[in-house]
């Protein structure tokens, strides 16, 4: 249980640096979309690092 709780926060901390380095340039982190925006990056990596976050806290009470 351990290493899915280290799992979903280096997957949050990684979706987070992602999201960033997405605001300055879209372009680098959603190569594969063929219309690339800041919407998309906060939609798409903002949704995994709090999804990613969210199960790293539930585990942590268990």
């Amino acid at each position: 249980m351990e290493q899915i709780r280290l799992f979903s926060l280096l997957l949050a901390a990684t979706a987070f640096l992602l999201l960033i380095l997405g605001f300055y340039r879209p372009w680098v982190v959603l190569w594969w979309e063929d219309v690339q925006n800041r919407r998309k990056v906060l939609h798409i990596y903002g949704t995994i690092g709090m999804g990613a976050m969210l199960i790293y806290f539930l585990l942590g009470l268990f």
